[in-house]
């Protein structure tokens, strides 16, 4: 089970925090929506999101060749409060506002058919 000081070691780095704020709004999204999204290559994000997975805040599922992350949902109250604050504090915030509008516009554009 993940740590308050592993989490707030994982919202340290602003591609993890960008990465979370993410699939706390979205759900669920695929390694290269969250690539295209954030603007950075699909291998940084990947690692990014493994050591996200490793600490139990994330998990994975493998559709194909595609493998699409969500926030794991067994984690402490005290995480999910957290994080669902995090969101709301940080929507209208750059980069996470613009992040949170390319959702949308990508999500019509289908780019991980599974």
């Amino acid at each position: 089970m993940i740590t308050p000081n592993e989490l707030f070691s994982l919202l340290s780095d602003e591609t993890r925090l960008r990465c979370l704020v993410l699939l706390q709004k979205e759900g669920e999204l695929c390694v290269c929506e969250i690539s295209q999204i954030i603007g950075s290559i699909q291998p940084k994000i990947s690692r990014h999101l493994a050591l996200m997975r490793n600490s139990g805040l994330v998990s994975d599922d493998r559709r194909g060749q595609w493998v699409y992350y969500s926030l794991n949902q067994s984690l402490p109250e005290w995480a999910k409060r957290i994080i669902e604050s995090t969101l709301v504090n940080l929507m209208k915030i750059e980069p996470y506002h613009s992040d949170l509008k390319r959702i949308y516009s990508l999500k019509k554009e289908n780019i991980c058919k599974t």
